[in-house]
This record gives structure tokens, sequence and C-alpha cells, in this order.
């Protein structure tokens, strides 16, 4: 059963941005600035550029693949069922735990206000969002919409109110660390941003996924900078250098400084309401991933199931929620989040080698909406800057973090590796390398993207489509005569329509006399009325090296209709859909570039024209 379509811009825009705000502003602040001085300001910027290019490397995924677990199933369709298995179980786990350790950050404020054992707090916050979230994407969405904007709201009243507190003696010296230091506390601070992406994990519940997604993760990305480095500013401005070297509470301290406690409580409010959004952004993606595996049988099928009156994935989201009760209850998190932190950057890292072996397999069939600029040297500065990051993580955490995969690994061969064997785009482009015979190539990873694209786009399948979808293709390497071209397409259609190929042939040589069927330079369309009763058929044809008609034209792409009388209505809307699909500046260059003969379909079936 599909996930419905219920998030719009603003949704995203608040998933992403409340993702962000939890402990990375609330309690890193004051423990980076003892690393980097003032200059911390310039850390935190740097950590949000070291996302550009992730981000705009999942934007073009995202919208290409717009399908529930986001970087897993990209990555799956990109690497194959092994990367593809590691992916999804790590980002799951990593997710998951992030939410967990928001949901003990927001029961660490509710004790100051009650004598309730902390887990146990926390156990029952995650309940009340596991059940938001199984009532339906949109009310977990506009829940999360509420306290983002309210959230945004008391920080910037933060940031008017306490800029006229600023003691600027406080940012002098300003690299009183050292820059190197500036620079090391980026990899610090980074995981502040760790929440960004997650909404790719719900790209297949996005209205417009080609343009919300792409606007959603970029508008989060600047907005949230702008809103780190100001609170931060004015954080350093207003408290004691000393003081702030040591706080885990950095925001409330500097806000009772300018505000009493009227804003120390307005703060608190704040960094309860940036933890609710957390662990509700962390149950509403997470639980995405297990969906996504289970229908590539990567999970048992039970994962698959959903709700067929909200429409959310039921058995995924109580799963998800039963590992992080489990991790609040039993597991010390602080040693575990680092490890989701860092297999975080290995998603991130992946998601631009991924983006770089679509491209470069020439897949057809992957139409993004939206580009990343700069490619690919973005995506090559985003590899570099996620390995150091992670160099930057030191070798426990990296040894723990190789453990996890390994887990992975495990799970992979002992479940998944018997059940499952599909194509990649990796495999495509190898075989696409090596093969001799390309139809020995597969064209399964083809197929799949395709029916993505047509469901993306909400692509109607007319009689045109469906003509082409069963269309017999030619695709000959070595130059022809028109005569010789003609008696192979008669022989292929003779049979189909159980016809005397001579009548076929002799029918297309007449037409050729009476008017030259070449349209335009590299294109001809021979159609030919046959004395028959409902007959409709089109043959495609590539001759890479051309087909020589009448006055020494040579023509590459052939568009060949047979049809019976009775169907002349027919006969003219499929001309009419051919010229639109021709017209595309850039068709003869797909045509030349397709791989085998289903990407020669895919050029036609996913071309923008109009439906009859």
């Amino acid at each position: 059963m599909k996930l419905k379509k219920s998030l719009n811009l603003l949704d995203l825009f608040c998933i992403a941005s409340g993702a962000m705000i939890s402990s990375g502003l609330f309690i890193l602040p004051g423990l980076a600035f003892s690393k980097a001085g003032p200059s911390v300001i310039l850390s935190y910027i740097l950590a949000g550029l070291l996302c550009v290019p992730t981000v705009l490397s999942k934007a073009e995924l995202t919208t290409a693949m717009p399908k529930a677990g986001g970087d897993y199933f990209y990555i799956m369709r990109g690497f194959g069922p092994l990367l593809g298995t590691i992916a999804g179980l790590s980002a799951w786990f990593s997710l998951s735990l992030k939410g967990a350790f928001a949901l003990l950050g927001m029961g660490t404020y509710l004790t100051l206000v009650t004598n309730i054992p902390l887990n146990i707090i926390a156990f029952w916050l995650c309940l009340f969002f596991v059940v938001l979230n199984l009532l339906g994407v949109k009310e977990a969405g506009r829940f999360q919409v509420l306290i983002v904007l309210a959230l945004l709201g008391i920080l910037l009243g933060y940031i008017i109110f306490g800029i006229s507190s600023i003691n600027v003696k406080n940012f002098s010296p300003f690299f009183s660390k050292g820059p190197i230091a500036t620079v090391a506390t980026a990899s610090f601070v980074f995981i502040s941003f760790g929440g960004l992406t997650k909404v790719a994990a719900l790209a297949e519940e996005v209205k417009n996924p080609g343009r919300n997604i792409p606007l959603a993760l970029m508008l989060s990305l600047l907005v949230i900078s702008i809103v780190y480095g100001l609170v931060i500013f004015v954080t350093i401005g207003v408290m004691n250098p000393g003081n702030l070297e040591t706080t885990l509470t950095p925001i409330s301290d500097a806000a009772v400084i300018f505000g009493g406690n009227f804003f120390k409580i307005l703060i608190s409010v704040a960094a309860f309401l940036a933890f609710i959004s957390t662990a509700n952004s962390a149950i509403m993606t997470a639980s995405r991933y297990p969906l996504g595996m289970s229908r590539d049988k990567l999970f048992p099928p039970l994962f698959e199931k959903v709700s067929s009156r909200f429409k959310t994935p039921y058995v995924s989201i109580l799963f998800t929620g039963l590992f992080m009760i489990s991790a609040i209850l039993l597991l010390k998190l602080d040693i575990l989040v680092k490890v989701a932190s860092s297999i975080l950057i290995l998603l991130f890292i992946s998601a631009n080698a991924t983006l770089i072996l679509f491209r470069e397999s020439k897949l057809l069939s992957y139409r993004p909406k939206f580009l990343s600029p700069f490619y690919p040297y973005i995506q090559v500065l985003g590899i570099v800057g996620g390995i150091f990051l992670l160099i930057e993580m030191g070798t426990f955490i990296m040894s723990l973090t190789g453990f996890f995969i390994l887990l992975g690994f495990i799970w992979y061969k002992r479940y998944v590796e018997s059940k499952v064997s599909r194509d990649s785009a990796l495999i495509y482009l190898l075989e696409n390398l090596v093969a001799k015979d390309k139809e020995l190539t597969s064209d399964n990873i083809l197929v799949e993207l395709k029916d993505i694209v047509l469901e993306r786009d909400e692509i109607t399948k007319d009689k045109f489509h469906r003509l082409i979808e069963s269309a017999e293709v030619l695709d000959i390497e070595g130059a022809l005569k028109m005569e010789d071209f003609f008696r192979k397409v008669s022989d292929v259609l003779g049979k189909k329509l159980n016809m005397d190929p001579r009548y076929l042939f002799k029918k297309f040589i007449e037409r050729e006399k009476e008017s030259n069927t070449v349209i335009s330079k590299g294109l001809a369309i021979p159609h030919v009325v046959v004395d028959s009763k409902d007959v409709f058929e089109i043959l495609l044809a590539r001759i890479k090296a051309g087909v020589i008609f009448p006055k020494d034209q040579v023509v590459h792409a052939i568009f060949i209709i047979v049809g019976s009388s009775d169907k002349r209505n027919l006969h003219l809307k499929v001309l009419s859909a051919i010229a639109q699909v021709t017209q595309d500046n850039k068709f003869y260059d797909k045509w030349f570039q397709a791989a085998n003969e289903e990407e020669l379909k895919h050029i036609i079936l996913l071309a923008e024209r109009k439906r009859f």
C-alpha cells in the first residue's frame, strides 16, 4: 500500500530545522567555546558549509527517487543490496539513537519540576510520539510546524534583546585557541547539523517533491546556520568567557544576564521544544527505513504493512519506538550517540559517492528534478570533508562504528543474500563497460527508475504510452540502404501482425515514392495504411551509422507506423505525440546515448508531452 502525500514545504522545513536545533545549540556551544574560543562562531559556519555538498547531492538523488527510506533507497539502487543493507540499518540506528538522546534531554528539563526518574519520563514521552506518528504523518508534521515556529520565535527574541548587552571585549582575541582549533572544532559541532537531511526519508509522502525537497533542505540549512551564528554571537558577547567554557547550559545562563528569570524560563521552554522537535522528527523519519528495506526484501515482510486508515507504516513505527524505549532504559547513550554521529558522516559520504555513480552510469531513466551544481567538484569536496570529520572522531568511536557495520554485513549474509538479487547503477555501469553484447546487459534498474518517474510526475499511461511499451525495437550498428532497412522492418512486423512481409515492404516503398518521410535531419516517420481492420503498430529503430534515404539523406532515428484506415484518429494523435517527443533539444543526444532497447523506449515514455 502506498503512503499518503501529506507534507508540504513548511512541514519539510520544520522537520529538517527541528531535527537540528537541540543539544547542538543548547548544550554544545560552551564545550565548543572551550576548544576554539570566540572563533567558535566560524566553527559553526564551517560545519554548515561542510553540509552543502551533501544537501545538494541528497536533493538531486531524492528528487530522482522520492521513495520511503531516503538515502537507503538510492544507496541500494546505486551500489546494490550489500551496501544498501548496511546503509539502511545504519541510518535507522543513527536516527533512532538521536531521537532517544533527545528524549533524555527533554526528561532532564522535566526532572527540574518533578521527582519522576529521568528514564521513566523519557519512556512516556517516547510513547506519546509513537502514538502521534501512528495517527498520521500529516498530524505529526503539523505538530512539528507548531513546535519549530514557537522555538524559532523564542530564539529570535533572545537575539534581539541580547544583542544590546554584548561586550565586544569578549571577542578579543578572536582566534584565542588558534585557527587550527577553529577548524578542528567544526568537526565537534558538525553533528549540530546532522538532522538536516532527515527529510529524504519522507520523500514518498511529500507533495511536489521535485520542488519542495530541495527548497526545504536549502532554506533549513540557511536559516539554522544564521540562527546558530547569531545565538552563539550573543551568548559569547554577554557571558564571562571563564563561565562559558564550563557551562552545559550556555544559552540559559546568558539569558539570565540580560533578561532575568523570565528569559531563563523562556529559554528553558525553547530547549524543551527543541528536544521535542528532534524526537518527533527522529521517529517520523527513522521508521521509514524498515519500511523501505522490507519492500526490497532486506527486512521481513511484516515491516511493509501500512495502516489502511491512517496510511502510516505502523509496524515500522512501533518497532522504532520499541528500540528507542529500550535504548533509553538499558543502554549507555552518550557513547552510542557518538557512534551514531560517525555513521551519519559515513552516510553523508555515501550520498555524494552515489550521486557520482548515477551521473557516470548515464542511466537515461535517472531523471532528477533538481541537478546539483558544480558537479563533480562539490561531491568530491563533500567526500573529502566527510573523511576529515571521521578522522576527527577518533579511533575508538571508529572501531565501534566498524563493529556496527560488521553486524549489518552479518545480517546481509544470514538473511538478505539468499532472498535478494537486484540490479544497481554500479552493475549497469560495469556491464556497459565490459559487455560486448548489449543484449546481455540487464535493464531492471532502468525499468524501476522509469516507474518511479511515472509515479512521481503522475504520468498517465495513454494509448501512445502503451503502444511504445509493446513496440518492437531495432537497434542496428551498421549503415543500411533504405530498401534493406524496410525489408528488415517488414519481416519483423509481418510476424507480429500476421501479414505477408512482401506486402508490407511494397507499402513502405510506395509511401516513399509518394512523399519522402524524412521530416528533419536524422529523423524519419514512415507511416502506412494497410488493407485490414483494427490494426495499429509502432516500431522504433536506431541505426547508428544511418539509413540512406532518397537524396542521400542519412537517418538515425526512425518511427515506423502501420495502421488500418479505421485507426485514422489514433494515427494522427500518434504522429502528434512523436513530434512533441522529438522536439526536445536533447532528443538526439539521448537517442545516441541509450545503452539498449529498453532505454530507447524510456526516452519516449518519459518525455514531456501532452497526454491523450
